[in-house]
């Protein structure tokens, strides 16, 4: 429990407390912005890889709670989302995403970018994650599960609102005109009026995230251990 803990701390203060704090202009300034990007990288994976190494063979006890066949299916059902929002962030540039920023330059950029799933969500990677980290930490009650998806949770909805805080000051008004009619939560901009859903958008990213989920449905056991049919 405590080395799971040590390696999901690493992996959030990696991807968050290096990437959104002052301490990365310290090191793009020393590295240059390949050198860093490179270092990020290779740092981000090798703690990602720490983790899921340690998330396969640790204990799986003590339970914090126990699994249910009602818990079951919360990821069975939240994960049809989650999978929609993945393959369609994919489908669709996105201002948010890294090295995207430029998408904005455009007058009517605001606006014509917030189709797809962004009108769902702008940060639909992150919220897709968000929704099988939180899905699957409901649905395993053991320790060891409880840190490691929670780890990916908090990276999920911390570098959202993280990555809004850093476009808004440095691409301004047009990233405050995106956000305008966006929203972070998925379907708050639809819900207060903002934006609206037009179905013809979701086809692409329905599509792939039917043969996402599908093929996480049937590889699960080769990718968890435990299979899911």
């Amino acid at each position: 429990m405590l080395a799971m803990t040590i390696a999901g701390l690493l992996f959030l203060l990696t991807h968050l407390g290096v990437s959104s704090t002052p301490l990365r202009a310290v090191l793009v300034r020393r590295l240059g912005e390949g050198g860093y990007l490179g270092a990020y990288s290779l740092v981000a994976a090798v703690t990602l890889g720490l983790m899921i190494w340690m998330y396969a063979n640790l204990p799986r006890l003590p339970y914090l709670w126990l699994p249910s066949p009602t818990l079951y299916l919360v990821p069975k059902v939240i994960m049809g989302l989650a999978f929609v929002l993945i393959g369609g962030s994919f489908l669709a540039r996105n201002p948010s995403a890294v090295g995207m920023a430029g998408t904005l330059d455009a007058p009517d950029a605001p606006t014509r970018l917030a189709y797809g799933v962004n009108r769902i969500t702008r940060h639909p990677l992150q919220w897709g994650i968000a929704l099988w980290a939180g899905s699957h930490l409901v649905a395993n009650g053991d320790a060891v599960s409880v840190v490691f998806f929670a780890a990916f949770l908090l990276l999920a909805l911390l570098g959202s609102a993280l990555i809004d805080s850093k476009k808004a000051a440095r691409l301004g008004a047009p990233w405050q005109a995106f956000a305008a009619v966006t929203s972070n939560v998925p379907f708050a901009a639809i819900v207060r009026g903002r934006n609206r859903l037009v179905l013809r958008e979701l086809v692409g990213p329905l599509v792939a995230g039917a043969l996402l989920y599908a093929a996480a449905f049937y590889g699960h056991a080769y990718i968890a251990g435990v299979p899911l049919a």
